[in-house]
């Protein structure tokens, strides 16, 4: 295994500090590494994926996996990272891309080195061997926007936020909620695809901008897990908890408190733990030389029973069954 530099890249996440260390520990060891990269480091959606990378080490002794990501949704800080893990030579890469594109030319490179690549959120990656997903995108983004759709009364303005415009699943997400939404006519899309970066403070700023110049709006369907936090806040400040309607991905415990105002409507979700673990399991059954089939038991919960297809490029697509939609009444059934 190759030696490992102490260069830190700037912009990383003290999440990035501990990768580097632990990855000097495992060249004295020679076991495997795999490294989970996420979009951004220190949030709840991302810190509950790292439990599941850690659950996962603690099972699997015989690898050494960890998880960094940069300290914002930046996908030139996320690529520096993806970089500095194929310099080093890490045996696996697991990756929740910001921006799949971005990340094409340096998946290439660290397969061509004989690293494993899986991905996570990115069913339209070229360059890797495997791209988990927790379910079939166009139908989660369809059930948000039909729950949304129940709460406005099939009628009124709506629209919607992305962490980017080159987030792969949230513009599935939203795409398929406007598909969904063309049959109700009622339905007007207004000023679509608000670009959050998964800031929830941002994302509050932009929903009372939206909320004044659409002061008959009545939902919006959002896609960052800090969403929901950011525009739940703008509505439940302007007094319009319960009148006007947001559904969008989010987490139960963070999402509590405007869930049960009314604020938030619902959330869809999948358990980002599960989803790091599924990410390792299948790095590791790469690793392994095994082969990864159809209706197989990955050995973690949404994941027993997988649909597995060709991949857009040479790698394949993993489908797992995790969906989960909640409001007030059964939010609590899923608290994380």
């Amino acid at each position: 295994m190759k030696s490992f530099s102490k260069k830190v890249l700037a912009g990383t996440t003290v999440a990035a500090v501990a990768l580097a260390g632990s990855i000097g520990v495992l060249a004295a060891q020679e076991k495997p590494v795999i490294a989970t990269v996420v979009k951004i480091s220190g949030i709840p959606w991302f810190d509950r994926m790292n439990t599941g990378v850690e659950a996962y080490q603690e099972a699997n002794p015989d690898v050494v996996a960890s998880q960094s990501g940069p300290a914002t949704a930046d996908s030139a800080q996320q690529l520096q990272i993806v970089n500095d893990l194929v310099a080093k030579g890490v045996n696996a890469l697991a990756v929740v891309p910001m921006d799949p594109a971005v990340l094409e030319g340096t998946f290439q490179r660290a397969m061509d080195r004989g690293i494993v690549v899986v991905t996570h959120e990115a069913d339209n990656q070229m360059n890797t061997l495997a791209d988990v997903e927790a379910f079939d995108n166009a139908d989660y983004g369809a059930a948000l926007n039909e729950r949304l759709a129940e709460c406005m009364g099939k009628e009124g303005k709506w629209t919607t936020f992305v962490g980017s415009l080159g987030s792969r699943t949230h513009m599935q997400w939203v795409g398929a909620g406007e598909e969904n939404a063309k049959k109700y006519p009622g339905m007007e899309l207004v000023d679509p695809n608000n670009e959050s970066f998964d800031d929830a403070n941002g994302t509050y700023e932009k929903a009372k901008e939206i909320l004044r110049k659409h002061p008959d709006i009545k939902g919006f369907q959002t896609s960052a897990g800090n969403d929901v936090l950011g525009v739940g806040r703008a509505i439940d400040e302007a007094g319009l908890s319960g009148k006007v309607c947001l559904v969008g991905t989010g987490l139960p415990n963070p999402s509590a408190d405007l869930l049960e105002s009314g604020a938030i409507t619902a959330i869809g979700f999948w358990d980002p733990q599960k989803a790091g673990m599924a990410m390792n399991a299948v790095a590791k059954l790469l690793l392994e030389k095994k082969e990864v089939t159809d209706g197989m038991d990955l050995g973690v919960e949404g994941y027993n029973k997988v649909s597995v297809k060709q991949g857009p490029g040479k790698g394949l697509l993993i489908l797992g069954n995790g969906m989960v939609l909640a409001d007030k009444a059964t939010y609590k059934e899923h608290l994380f």
